[in-house]
């Protein structure tokens, strides 16, 4: 029986140990619940945030392809388009006048075509840069000579020579430009004295 009284001493706890009262228990209790509730709610701020800015981020985007979607498209449509126009700018008004009805008919169809391509375009937000007399801009305006112009300031546009082309906001295609070394200087303003 002495090992039976020893393996009950064994088993007994420790009575020198503090025993942990029910009341710290629930505090403790308590305390790793609002932890745990503080690091859900952070955790769900921030899924409700990176959503926010998923779906901002998703509409932006689907904006952006509604607008640009078109864009290769129209691009190579812009030569249709040069090519309509070219062909009606080289056709001298006394032709034009000369020309049998079937022949006018021809040019007015051609002329149609090319007014009817570009209000497509228009529609589809491509729109078409009409630079002369502005100033130059770099960022709509590729310069490809410069010639004295005495009737447009330094640095405008004197003469276009390919149509530019944006979409949206963004340019699809530069305007070529031929830009003014400018005109007779501005007369230099006279200073009024209050005499």
């Amino acid at each position: 029986m002495s090992d039976t009284n020893a393996e009950r001493a064994q088993a007994t706890p420790d009575e020198s140990a503090p025993a942990e009262t029910p009341e710290r228990d629930a505090f403790a209790v308590i305390e790793a619940l609002n932890a745990e509730n503080s690091q859900l709610k952070d955790r769900i701020l921030r899924t409700l945030a990176e959503m926010e800015n998923l779906r901002r981020r998703t509409e932006r985007e689907v904006a952006d392809a509604k607008t640009y979607g078109v864009t290769s498209f129209a691009r190579d449509m812009l030569t249709v388009v040069d090519n309509l126009t070219r062909a009606l700018e080289h056709l001298p008004a006394e032709a034009r006048a000369a020309a049998e009805p079937q022949i006018q008919s021809v040019i007015e169809g051609v002329e149609l075509t090319a007014r009817d391509l570009e209000s497509v375009l228009g529609r589809h937000g491509v729109k078409k840069l009409d630079p002369k007399g502005q100033k130059f801009d770099p960022n709509f305006h590729q310069a490809i000579f410069e010639a004295p112009d005495e009737t447009l300031p330094a640095g405008a546009v004197s003469q276009v020579v390919q149509s530019g082309w944006t979409i949206g906001d963004r340019v699809l295609r530069p305007a070529m430009v031929g830009v003014s070394k400018g005109g007779p200087k501005a007369a230099p303003k006279e200073e009024q004295s209050g005499e």
